[in-house]
This record gives C-alpha cells, structure tokens and sequence, in this order.
C-alpha cells in the first residue's frame, strides 16, 4: 500500500536553548492511507465552513469561541480508526547528552526524527513523507534522513521526504493540534476549564485513558517517550 506522513516539531528550543521553554521536545507523524487523503481534507474542509473557522489549524489557536470545531477535528480523527494514526516521539532534555551528536542540535533533532518514523514504517509499503519547513543550517538533512531511513527499511520503499508550509498543508495542521495535546500533558501545562482542556478531554475520552507515555504496540494515538539513559 502507499502511505503518506505528515509532520510537526514542537519545543524545538530543547535542543538549542540554554534555557528551553519546556522539558521535552516533542516531534509527532500522522499516518493515512494515500487513497484517503482527499477525503480526509474534504471532511476538514467541511468542518470549517459549518463552523466559519478559517486560518490555520494549530493548537495555540485553540480558543473557547473555536472549541467545538477543535472538538469536531478530534472526533474526524477518531471516525477512521486505524485508517488515521498519530505518533509522537518525547525526548526529555534532562537526559539529553548533545556529546553523542557531534555537539550538534540539528543532528541531535533529525536522529530522533528518524526514530520517530522508522519503527512504524512496514515492510512492502510505499511512504511519501511531508515535513513543516525548518530552517537548517545543514540543507542536507531531509535527503539523509530519507537515505537512513530506505537503507533501513529495504523492503519498503521511501518515495522522498519533502518540507512544506504547514499554513498550506491541512494534514500538517491536523498533526500539529494532536502533537499540541499530547505535549500539553507529556509539559504538564495543560489548565483545567480551558478550550484546550476540552479538546484534550475529548481526545482521551475516545481513547478510554490519559495522554501519557504508551506501550510500543499502540497503533492509534502513541507516544513514545525515548529512554536516553538506557534501560528497559
């Protein structure tokens, strides 16, 4: 089957600030069919124009005069099963040791992007993946990671990784305001009685537990909190 992945960053300052905003910096992948893409973002779409909430789709605009329409994006997640999948990779800059990257942030930013899309790529599957665009010091570093990730991966196939504005891409967006919820629980900076709460309610209501770190195996909404240290 052909897949394609959209993808977002957040706190990206963890591995390049003194003093970094949060504890964790947080990269998340939403995985679709291809063949449901359009469908997908006719739904979104459709969402918008009930609801009059044009702009971009991002978790810092969740707001309580946007609440349902959010609300309703969770729920769209939710209508495709397994058809529509969310993963998260958490790395805790407290066991960070940038010594093991070369010194390098931006280095230290795409190993840990590999490890985020390589554990859920399967074998006779085609993989288109879209990034938002990041500036980086080194231009080379999406056609690596597409390089790192076929050369570990032979039985599939990578068909390219490529940036894109996320005010242009819907699926983009989509990941963006899940990764914003998981993060919210993973920094603890989550309020009680907020638009974001709600939305962050919504979501583990579905799911039927907290937003915290999850087993390997879970296939729809995982988080996979890194063990930098080592360890089982």
């Amino acid at each position: 089957m052909k897949f394609e992945v959209y993808c977002d960053e957040a706190n990206p300052d963890v591995l390049t600030s003194a003093n970094p905003r949060a504890r964790h910096l947080m990269i998340g992948s939403l995985w679709l069919p291809e063949e449901l893409r359009n469908e997908i973002k006719s739904r979104v779409g459709a969402l918008r124009e009930r609801h009059q909430a044009w702009g971009e789709i991002k978790w810092s605009k969740v707001s309580p005069n946007r609440r349902d329409f959010y609300v309703e994006l969770i729920d769209l997640f939710f209508a495709y099963g397994d058809n529509l999948r969310f993963r998260c990779i958490a790395v805790d800059r407290t066991q960070l040791n940038l010594a093991l990257h070369d010194n390098d942030g931006e280095l230290g930013f795409y190993k840990f992007y590999y490890q985020l899309l390589h554990h859920w790529i399967l074998d006779f599957n085609a993989y288109r993946i879209f990034c938002d665009v990041k500036s980086n010091r080194d231009p080379k570093r999406l056609p690596v990671l597409a390089r790192c990730l076929a050369r570990a991966n032979l039985t599939s196939s990578i068909d390219g990784i490529q940036s894109l504005p996320s005010h242009e891409v819907v699926l983009i967006q989509l990941c963006d305001l899940l990764l914003g919820a998981a993060s919210s629980r993973i920094n603890d900076t989550l309020r009680d009685g907020t638009a974001k709460a709600a939305v962050v309610q919504r979501l583990e209501s579905a799911l039927g537990r907290t937003l915290a770190p999850t087993h390997k195996g879970e296939e729809k909404f995982n988080i996979f909190k890194i063990r930098l240290q080592g360890g089982w």
